[in-house]
């Protein structure tokens, strides 16, 4: 599988080196300190180094990236994985990429971006295409809801897919149309819910089976 999609890889690892390339433009531009983290109200909180946050953060998602696609593409269950659903594996760290190089470098050369709404907005867009693809997901070891439950039953895994696809479709609404209020715990309670929610479901289901 890993050789099938080695065009898939060169391609996502090269999206995911731009803010390396980018870094390297804007070098003599950036300051020694440069933000990396921003605290729940958008404000930096966090700095590090130039040469860490131009070199050390691609190269570290790039590594992530690498190892979720192997750890991925050797699922004993990888033919239940659809062409798009891998696809999906494939992009979400060059876009955590793009999105950290865009909110680093412009924060660096004093640009005014509001972070909560950037990150709400496309955070939101990621719930709203990943909530469309989880009812298609066949049950595996590496992409989905993996609990004891859902491992071990095809029905409840098929159902708590299909309840965790709508819920966050709905949260990734709620998320891109709440991104102008913002509100960081508004974005934080929606991502609770979305994380906990699927796994209470799951075991109710489970639960309901056994009596």
């Amino acid at each position: 599988m890993l050789k099938n999609n080695r065009k898939r890889i060169i391609l996502t690892s090269l999206v995911i080196l731009l803010p390396l390339l980018a870094g390297l433009v804007l070098w003599d531009r950036l300051p020694e300190s440069v933000a990396i983290h921003f605290g729940p109200d958008g404000q930096p909180d966090g700095w590090s180094g130039r040469a860490f946050a131009v070199f050390f953060i691609p190269l570290f998602i790039l590594a992530a990236h690498l190892l979720a696609v192997f750890i991925t593409c050797s699922d004993p269950k990888r033919q239940n994985i659809s062409d798009k659903t891998l696809g999906l594996v494939f992009w979400i760290a060059p876009l955590c990429s793009v999105i950290a190089g865009i909110l680093t470098y412009t924060t660096a050369l004093g640009l005014r971006l509001n972070v909560n709404v950037f990150m709400q907005l496309a955070l939101g867009l990621l719930f709203v295409v990943t909530g469309n693809f989880l009812p298609k997901c066949r049950q595996n070891y590496s992409v989905g809801i993996k609990t004891p439950w859902t491992l071990h039953d095809p029905e409840n895994w098929s159902r708590t897919h299909r309840f965790a696809g709508r819920l966050w479709i709905g949260g990734g609404v709620l998320l891109i149309l709440g991104a102008f209020a913002g509100s960081a715990w508004l974005m934080l309670a929606v991502l609770l819910t979305m994380a906990f929610l699927p796994l209470v479901y799951s075991y109710a289901l489970y639960a309901k089976s056994r009596r």
